[in-house]
């Protein structure tokens, strides 16, 4: 049973998102929080699988809370959630630890299986919109990527570091490289560990930001 905290100002939008979630075998609504804090202080005491994550409530945001929970609880995945496909504080959230974004006028089955993707380690958003909203939002200047951490990538690695920037999928990447997706699988994996990044959407803004590629590329 994947356990899912509820992290929205609006009780009518948690009410909506738990009959969804409750309707699965597989997913069970642990907890509900109206605020950031609420979110980070039942995190600590329930450790739920994930938290769906409002990104815009009062007091403390869905930004900051998001930092804290995954700083404080690795094993707990944060999906972020805004009412706004451009957004700024989406790629902050990324930044600060969020597994995946997803639209609150998602649909329930999209809302579904972004719990899935989220749970089991992966990034639930779409490559061209992560790199849309990255390119759009993060400046070319160092920030998370020392010298060192690229330093330390091999050519292919730098290489398929910059194609997954430019949104390509591991299917893709394969593809266009004439290798296995295994193969593929096991650089990314690699790459992660050596830029210190839990996922892809982190791995992409460092591209962003050490101007390894530009936004419109």
């Amino acid at each position: 049973m994947i356990g899912v905290l509820l992290a929205d100002d609006h009780a009518l939008v948690r009410t909506g998102f738990k009959l969804m979630l409750d309707a699965q075998l597989d997913i069970g609504v642990v907890g509900e929080a109206a605020d950031g804090e609420q979110a980070v202080e039942l995190s600590r005491r329930l450790r739920p699988d994930v938290v769906l994550m409002d990104l815009h409530m009062p007091g403390m945001d869905g930004v900051r809370a998001t930092e804290l929970i995954t700083t404080e609880l690795p094993g707990v995945r944060v999906l972020a959630l805004s009412t706004f496909d451009l957004d700024e504080n989406v790629v902050a959230a990324l930044r600060a630890g969020a597994d995946g974004f997803l639209p609150k006028d998602v649909s329930p089955e999209e809302l579904i299986e972004g719990v899935r993707v989220v749970h089991r380690g992966e990034s639930a958003v779409a490559p061209r919109l992560l790199t849309r909203l990255i390119g759009t939002f993060v400046r070319t200047t160092p920030r998370r990527a020392a010298p060192a951490e690229l330093a330390g990538l091999t050519d292919r690695e730098r290489e398929i570091l910059v194609l997954i920037a430019r949104g390509r999928s591991n299917a893709e990447i394969a593809a266009g490289l004439a290798v296995s997706p295994s193969t593929v699988k096991n650089h990314v994996t690699s790459l992660f560990a050596k830029l210190g990044v839990r996922d892809r959407a982190q791995a992409v803004i460092i591209a962003y930001e050490a101007a390894l590629v530009h936004p419109g590329e």
